[in-house]
C-alpha cells in the first residue's frame, strides 16, 4: 500500500485492513506476518480487527534466534531481547486483566495481574543484564589471558559464509548450516597464515536488514570481541545480487549500535578492513565480478570456503586471504634494529622464537639484528 506515513492505529490504512479481512478468510489463514516493526498499539488493534494472531518482523527474528541459541550465553541474550520486546506489549498478551490481588487491611483492589507480571519481567531483565555484564567481564579476562597474536573479526550479513570461512581457515570443527543466524555464539580459533605468522580469527553473529536495535544491544557481549580485533574481515556473499545493499546494512548497523567498529568510509580512527567476497564458486564469471568489486574496494579478495571448488579451481582457494592476513601481521610488527651482547643467550633465543629475523651480524661481542618485532617484545 502506498501511504505518506504509517497510520498510528493500524500501520496500514483502514481500507487496506478491511480488504485484508477478506483475503485472510478466503486463505483460511491463522497468522499474519508484517515485514516491519509494529508498535504495541498497532499490534493490538490489528489483532482485534483481523481476528488472527499478528507477528511483526522483530518477533519473527526473535523466534528464529530462540531456535538457534545453543550456549548458555546465547540463551541469556535471546531471553533478554524477548523480555524487552514483551514488556510494552503485555496488555496484548493478557485476556484476564480482571484478576486482582488484594491484601488484608488494604483499601482498593490491590495489584492487577498485569502490574504483577510487569514487575516480574522488569526484575528478570535487570538480573539478565547483570549476568550478561558478568559474561562480558569474563570474556575480557579471557582475552587478556590469551597468547598475544594478532586478531581478526569476521563480520557480515547473516548467511554470508563467515563460519564456513573460519572452518576452512582453521580446520576446526565449526557448526555451519545454510540458514539465517546459524551462529549466535562467538567462536575464536587460531589460524596459521604461513611464514611463522598466526592470526586469531573470531566469528560473530550476522546482521540483517532492519535488525531490531535492542536485539543488537543484547548481543553486545558477543560483538565486543570484534572491538579488540586488530583487523576486520568483512565477509560478503558474492552470489547475492543485492550484496552492495547488504554491505551498507552491516556498516550502518555497526555504526548505529556504536560498538566502536568504525568500518564505514570516511569514519575517523577506522580499523583496517579486508573485504572478502565469499561463495565465488557460485558466480557465472568470477573474473568480471572481481574487476567490478575492486573498482569500489581496491584490495577485495575473492574466495570460496567450499573445499571441492578450491580443488576444481585453485583461484577459489584461501591462499589470497592467508596472504592478506600475513601482510597485515607483518604491518603490525614494525622492523627494528636491536643490539644485544652475545652473552645474553636467553634474550637472543626469545627473539629467534617470537620475532621474524631479517638480518643478523656479530662484531666485538655484540649481535646486531634487524627484525620484525611486536611492540611488547621491543619494550623488553
Amino acid at each position: 500500500q502506498r501511504i505518506d506515513a504509517p497510520t498510528p492505529n493500524f500501520y496500514l490504512g483502514q481500507g487496506k485492513v478491511e480488504s485484508l479481512k477478506d483475503e485472510l478468510s478466503s486463505a483460511r489463514a491463522t497468522l499474519m506476518l508484517f515485514d516491519e516493526s509494529l508498535t504495541p498499539v498497532q499490534g493490538v488493534k490489528l489483532e482485534k480487527s483481523l481476528g488472527v494472531r499478528v507477528m511483526d518482523r522483530t518477533e519473527v527474528i526473535l523466534d528464529i534466534f530462540a531456535t538457534r541459541a545453543r550456549s548458555h550465553e546465547a540463551k541469556l541474550q535471546v531471553e533478554l531481547a524477548q523480555l524487552e520486546y514483551l514488556l510494552p506489549r503485555l496488555t496484548r498478551m493478557w485476556t484476564h486483566l480482571s484478576r486482582i490481588r488484594g491484601g488484608i487491611g488494604l483499601r482498593g483492589p490491590g495489584e492487577t495481574q498485569l502490574e504483577t507480571d510487569r514487575r516480574v519481567i522488569r526484575r528478570k531483565i535487570s538480573m539478565l543484564k547483570k549476568r550478561l555484564k558478568d559474561v562480558a567481564e569474563h570474556r575480557a579476562n579471557q582475552r587478556q589471558g590469551r597468547r598475544d597474536v594478532p586478531s581478526a573479526a569476521l563480520v557480515g550479513y547473516t548467511n554470508a559464509g563467515k563460519s564456513s570461512l573460519l572452518k576452512a581457515l582453521s580446520g576446526a570443527d565449526v557448526f555451519i548450516e545454510d540458514r539465517l543466524f546459524a551462529t549466535l555464539d562467538t567462536l575464536a580459533r587460531e589460524v596459521d597464515v604461513g611464514e611463522g605468522y598466526r592470526f586469531r580469527v573470531t566469528d560473530t553473529v550476522g546482521f540483517i536488514r532492519k535488525l531490531p536495535h535492542h536485539l543488537v544491544a543484547s548481543f553486545r557481549a558477543t560483538i565486543e570481541e570484534a572491538q579488540d580485533a586488530d583487523l576486520i574481515l568483512h565477509v560478503i556473499d558474492a552470489s547475492e545480487p543485492r550484496w552492495e545493499e547488504q554491505v551498507e546494512v552491516v556498516e550502518n548497523e555497526l555504526r548505529i549500535a556504536d560498538f566502536g567498529l568504525r568500518i564505514g568510509k570516511g569514519s575517523p580512527e577506522r580499523k583496517p578492513v579486508i573485504f572478502v567476497f565469499n561463495k565465488a564458486d557460485l558466480l557465472p564469471d568470477h573474473e568480471a565480478f572481481l574487476a567490478m568489486a575492486r573498482e569500489k574496494y581496491p584490495h577485495a579478495i575473492l574466495t570460496s570456503a567450499n573445499p571441492q571448488s578450491a580443488i576444481r579451481n585453485p583461484q577459489f582457494g584461501l591462499e589470497d586471504l592467508r596472504r592478506a592476513l600475513r601482510t597485515s601481521a607483518q604491518a603490525l610488527r614494525p622492523i627494528a634494529e636491536i643490539r644485544i651482547p652475545i652473552s645474553d643467550g636467553r634474550l637472543l633465543a626469545s627473539l629467534h622464537r617470537d620475532a621474524e629475523i631479517l638480518e643478523q651480524q656479530q662484531t666485538n661481542g655484540v649481535v646486531t639484528l634487524r627484525a620484525r618485532i611486536e611492540a611488547r617484545l621491543l619494550g623488553r
